[in-house]
């Protein structure tokens, strides 16, 4: 039977003085900063002080020295690992913006790793030995690759739409289409950035129908801008219209306007080339006239998180001058992963090989079948003979706002268990090491191994 406890049990907790003098907070204490060690200390007592004065049944094994500093090395250890944790993605969401969205390209992460701890040339030109430009190399690449005249990079797609209303049309209005006024990720909508922007709002059409008139009209001497916002993460059906880019062309070049297209997402490759869903191309875009065009560099690309404008020289170099683009500029381990990136792109033969986010959509089902069945024997092993698992078709998605109503054919794992609930094997691969992040769908969880590239992945570990 447990012993019970007094308040008065709370005095015979040690002092922090005394506990910083035994000899195994000596060791953490050449091992992490002291302010550090003593206020784990202050916490672990107060808790335990608490614990006493609540009259808890654990006795004087709250108040043991030993003890109180087994609390602090576990607490500081876990500390010491706190951070970003490898997980495993069998969501079936290629892109998954909670997970990271787009793993980097072998090239890249090798360039990062050299950018990350070494001094690099970011904005120093060796053949004139003066200072550069951190854009030059990133412009050359995306001008080759889009066709454009020009070409800037900030931090993310959002901001690049806010750099380019601010700069074309700050004051003044920009004409979209209502149907083109979206929500993204986080509640942040187009509406919104446009606000802070500084540019006026001046909607046109209706939600499901917009037509050539109704930007003809509503284009007045306040008007800087016509705007085309790729609705990338949602779709109307049914009685719909709207104008295609080229006419938005024909009424910008007709009435001196700039034309500018937000892909959202985009592309540098027709992937419908490849066999999969179709994702706007950024040069496409510019060879049908548009003046500027904003698109990610972690979506469908599969670089880094970096807004990409390319589009008129004269926008382009107006958009780099304005204080804005200081503030939204990338750093040095983004440049060196988007560089790297695109060079993919420059030089590689087999483009889907080397961007891992593009292989992803592109693998075989055949592949992700073998994957599947070479994981669910390793998992028997693993769970033992209570669960029950099954390889099951389904169908991924590429996420991240792209191509919401693609589906792409895949191959999952069905894992249940008769006394336990999908949320509870669920929780059980997310304790894994590395983390198993799968789904449950249709009253089931399940792998999916689109984006699993070794079954020895899906095989969880607990210590």
């Amino acid at each position: 039977m447990a012993v019970r406890t007094s308040p008065g049990q709370a005095r015979e907790l040690p002092a922090v003085d005394q506990v910083l003098r035994q000899a195994r907070v000596q060791v953490l204490l050449g091992r992490f900063r002291r302010e550090l060690v003593v206020r784990c200390c202050r916490e672990v007592l107060d808790e335990r002080r608490r614990a006493l004065r609540a009259d808890d049944p654990q006795g004087r094994l709250l108040t043991d020295t030993a003890s109180i500093v087994s609390e602090m090395e576990h607490r500081l250890e876990a500390r010491r690992g706190a951070g970003l944790t490898r997980v495993i993605n069998a969501t079936g969401t290629l892109l998954h913006t909670n997970l990271g969205r787009a793993p980097l390209p072998r090239r890249a992460i090798d360039a990062v790793q050299c950018a990350a701890g070494e001094a690099v040339d970011l904005e120093y030109d060796l053949a004139r030995g003066e200072r550069g430009r951190r854009e030059d190399r990133l412009e050359a690449l995306l001008t080759e690759l889009t066709g454009a005249e020009a070409a800037t990079v900030v931090n993310n797609n959002a901001a690049a739409v806010l750099l380019a209303l601010n700069t074309l049309a700050a004051g003044k209005e920009v004409i979209v289409s209502r149907g083109e006024l979206i929500e993204i990720g986080g509640s942040f909508r187009i509406p919104d950035i446009m606000e802070r922007s500084g540019a006026v709002l001046r909607e046109v059409g209706t939600t499901n129908r917009t037509h050539p008139a109704d930007y003809e009209t509503a284009i007045s001497d306040r008007t800087a801008l016509i705007l085309k916002v790729q609705t990338s993460n949602y779709r109307v059906v049914g009685f719909v219209a709207d104008v295609p880019l080229p006419e938005l062309v024909a009424i910008g070049r007709a009435r001196g306007l700039p034309v500018m297209e937000d892909l959202g997402s985009g592309a540098l490759v027709d992937l419908a080339a490849y066999g999969l869903p179709r994702e706007p191309v950024a040069g496409e875009r510019v060879r049908l006239g548009a003046d500027v065009v904003t698109f990610s560099g972690d979506k469908v690309l599969g670089g880094p998180q970096a807004g990409l404008i390319v589009g008129c020289e004269r926008w382009i170099r107006e958009m780099q001058r304005n204080p804005l683009h200081r503030a939204l500029r990338c750093g040095k381990l983004t440049i060196a992963a988007l560089e790297a990136t695109l060079k993919v792109y420059q030089e590689s033969p087999d483009v889907i090989a080397d961007i891992p986010a593009l292989k992803m959509f592109a693998r075989p089902v055949l592949e992700l079948e073998g994957i599947a069945s070479a994981a669910l024997a390793r998992l028997a092993s693993a769970l033992g003979p209570d669960f029950d698992l099954a390889v099951t078709d389904t169908t991924s998605q590429i996420g991240s706002g792209a191509l919401p109503t693609e589906e792409i054919a895949s191959k999952a794992i069905v894992v249940s268990h008769p006394q336990r609930s999908t949320s509870a094997i669920a929780e059980l691969f997310r304790r894994a090491k590395p983390p198993i992040i799968g789904r449950v769908h249709g009253g089931r969880f399940l792998l999916d191994v689109r984006a699993v590239f070794s079954p020895d992945d899906l095989v969880p570990h607990w210590s």
